[in-house]
């Protein structure tokens, strides 16, 4: 099974763990990737190259006025309908992108519309996370929430898997939280980092471990991780 190179540009020495747990749940679910693959929000397009050893094609979907960098080959909206034809895509994804949308299930109902019967969904979202790239940051979801729109929307089969247990969430927002603190001249503050650095590397590489004491991940998790299949037509 390939294993993921991810290139994400907020990879960090305080969050490594997220993107490591991940491109595990990507490289789990590599059976899905299949023909006509579109990124829904696909901001840089950090996993472009291990999508191409599945799907025959990678097409890359934002909005180019998002706060970061866009690989983008095509420009929308996901508020709205798609400039995209109904049931061409084999494979629909969005990762970390659905806590930013005004209109969420606009977004769902357009990803079930523009998938082929029978075609794969496959998304993560955030739950226990900080506020991001504000003020374009309005939700957070349930597993039930999200059961019940992509259901709304069309799907079937659809799956929630939480990200991680109780532990591997608290050490990120701990990192994260140190992180936000620093204040000072510039050299107090890479002082500050320098020393926080073995404290974010331990927390993460124990974390993982730590998690195996909680017995309801889905209660207090970094996020959601979401299959679903459109059904075939009758």
């Amino acid at each position: 099974m390939r294993k993921i190179s991810s290139k994400h540009s907020n990879r960090r020495l305080y969050n490594w763990l997220v993107y490591d747990i991940g491109d595990r749940f990507l490289t789990k679910n590599s059976e899905k990737y299949k023909g006509q693959l579109y990124d829904l929000g696909c901001g840089e397009a950090p996993h472009k190259e291990f999508f191409l050893n599945f799907a025959e094609r990678y097409i890359g979907v934002d909005w180019t006025g998002s706060y970061h960098n866009t690989h983008a080959d095509i420009s929308a909206d996901l508020n709205l309908e798609l400039p995209i034809d109904s049931e061409v895509a084999d494979t629909v994804i969005s990762m970390s992108v659905m806590e930013h949308l005004r209109e969420p299930q606009t977004m769902l109902n357009e990803a079930n519309r523009i998938l082929k019967p029978g075609g794969n969904f496959v998304m993560q979202v955030p739950w226990q996370w900080w506020l991001h790239e504000v003020p374009y940051d309005f939700f957070r979801y349930t597993p039930y929430g999200l059961k019940y729109m992509l259901e709304k929307a069309g799907f079937t089969n659809v799956a929630v898997e939480p990200q991680s247990g109780f532990f591997s969430m608290w050490f990120l927002k701990f990192n994260y939280f140190s992180l936000r603190v620093i204040r000072g001249p510039r050299l107090l503050k890479r002082l500050f980092m320098i020393t926080c650095i073995p404290f974010w590397y331990i927390g993460q590489m124990i974390a993982p471990h730590l998690d195996k004491l909680d017995s309801d991940w889905s209660a207090e998790t970094i996020g959601y991780f979401v299959t679903a299949k459109k059904p075939l037509a009758k």
